[in-house]
């Protein structure tokens, strides 16, 4: 399957199971309390499928599959008769109907929970927090490559997930942090990690970079040749994508790193140098003259016009626990998450994290598809932190969302009295103005970064 067919696959699953789950939350307390529900939907706008349940409840896949909705018996659309008055969503008491509006939030609350209990369960594949390069500020604070990262913070980590979310957060918060970390000679350290130094003007990925800390996974494994820039010296010399570079100017290169301080040591004006690869598993003797170029600093390097062809390296990282084990690791991950979450929210709103970070529905399939390809842990995982997004976004105070009616009931518990009809329409109106503007800036991101990019 094409990564652009898995992509609309995976989005699919992932907003199928969601949403669902989101709706049938509404849809199962109403029922509870006794309101009668008229219409489950998935999917705003046209309904392409019906059915008519024994309930009397229609369900519906409509035409716009980003959402979904429950339509209950309410007097203030149309006329309630006496015999249907039991039904009526606005006749229930005020914390019934706070209930019934909380239980979407809070039932993609329990999905994030049953979701990661899955991921523990069947055990998430991940890579040891092993530096493999260091730089900048990392260099300054003394890391070494092989050092494994145990705390930060006074956060223990076992991975690099775990790692980059806590490292990402300090990042951006510019904290100077303590590191404890695992030598490879087996003693243990902590480090004092300076990032107030990160410039003010890396955001995000950009301010992570800055820290110089470069997992060992990252690094390119086997020198494998994935790119021939045309015109290049590579290309005048002879080398093919998949060559295995074995030596240069005689000297044994073991990884990309080794190939690229070879190049700038032993290249001059003109000269030559003698390089050996295997193709097809048979050796080749070929020669190639390095150019000298100016980089992004405007400083001369030696280049040879190849680009490293990158291939992932096996796990050597499981999380994973029993079934019994695994019930308040999810609800222990569950808090972590939802920290962390809220955190990143808070910093869009104070201006530490770009807004870049809000994504649409390109960004979401694209992620999805590449997280099913890792494996049905990593689609836990995955389906968890999307769920839980949902249940953060939807408590928010906007008018429209499950937050903002909250809010309406809050104040209706307060003053004794319903808001007027015309102060609900205007909050209406507000709301629908910031979802119409948030979406448009996740659609903006996601064409930007994910198309134009």
């Amino acid at each position: 399957m094409s990564n652009f067919l898995g992509s609309i696959w995976w989005l699919a699953v992932t907003l199928g199971l969601l949403v669902t789950f989101h709706e049938f939350g509404h849809y199962w307390v109403a029922r509870r309390f006794g309101v009668t529900v008229l219409r489950f939907s998935i999917g705003f706008g046209k309904p392409l499928w019906t059915r008519v349940g024994k309930d009397g409840t229609e369900y519906c896949l409509s035409a716009i599959p980003l959402g979904g909705y429950v339509k209950f018996l309410d007097s203030r659309e149309v006329e309630v008769s006496p015999a249907e008055r039991g039904g009526d969503f606005t006749a229930k008491p005020i914390w019934q109907r706070m209930l019934i509006v909380a239980a979407g939030p809070a039932f993609n609350l329990i999905f994030t929970v049953f979701a990661l209990w899955a991921m523990f369960v069947i055990g998430k594949p991940d890579y040891q927090p092993v530096i493999g390069r260091v730089e900048t500020l990392a260099a300054a604070a003394g890391f070494v490559p092989g050092d494994r990262i145990d705390a930060i913070a006074g956060e223990p980590v076992s991975n690099w997930t775990d790692a980059n979310l806590v490292l990402l957060g300090h990042a951006l918060d510019r904290r100077s942090i303590d590191i404890r970390v695992t030598g490879a000679d087996g003693r243990t350290a902590t480090r004092q990690l300076d990032l107030t130094q990160i410039p003010a003007d890396k955001e995000d990925l950009a301010a992570w970079r800055a820290m110089g800390l470069t997992p060992k996974f990252a690094l390119p494994g086997q020198p494998l040749v994935g790119e021939v820039s045309k015109g290049s010296a590579a290309e005048t010399a002879g080398l093919a994508v998949d060559d295995r570079l074995v030596s240069l100017d005689g000297k044994p290169i073991s990884d990309w790193e080794v190939l690229v301080n070879t190049i700038q040591s032993s290249s001059a004006a003109g000269k030559a140098l003698a390089l050996n690869v295997e193709r097809d598993g048979k050796p080749l003797a070929l020669s190639i003259t390095p150019r000298e170029e100016r980089d992004d600093a405007g400083k001369p390097v030696w280049r040879v016009g190849i680009k490293p062809k990158f291939v992932e390296p096996a796990y050597d990282a499981l999380l994973r626990y029993g079934p019994l084990a695994a019930i308040p690791a999810a609800f222990r991950e569950t808090g972590n998450l939802t920290t962390k979450t809220l955190e990143m929210l808070g910093r869009m709103l104070n201006g530490k994290a770009s807004l870049q970070n809000i994504s649409g529905p390109i960004t979401i399939a694209a992620v999805a598809n590449d997280s099913a390809q890792r494996g049905v842990a990593w689609f836990c995982y995955f389906l968890a932190l999307i769920s839980l997004s949902l249940c953060i976004m939807n408590l928010l105070p906007i008018p429209i969302l499950d937050g903002g009616h909250l809010v309406y009931y809050l104040i209706e518990s307060i003053k004794g009295s319903p808001l007027s009809e015309k102060a609900l329409i205007a909050g209406q109106y507000a709301g629908l103005l910031l979802l119409v503007a948030l979406m448009g800036l996740a659609f903006y991101n996601d064409i930007v970064h994910r198309i134009l990019s």
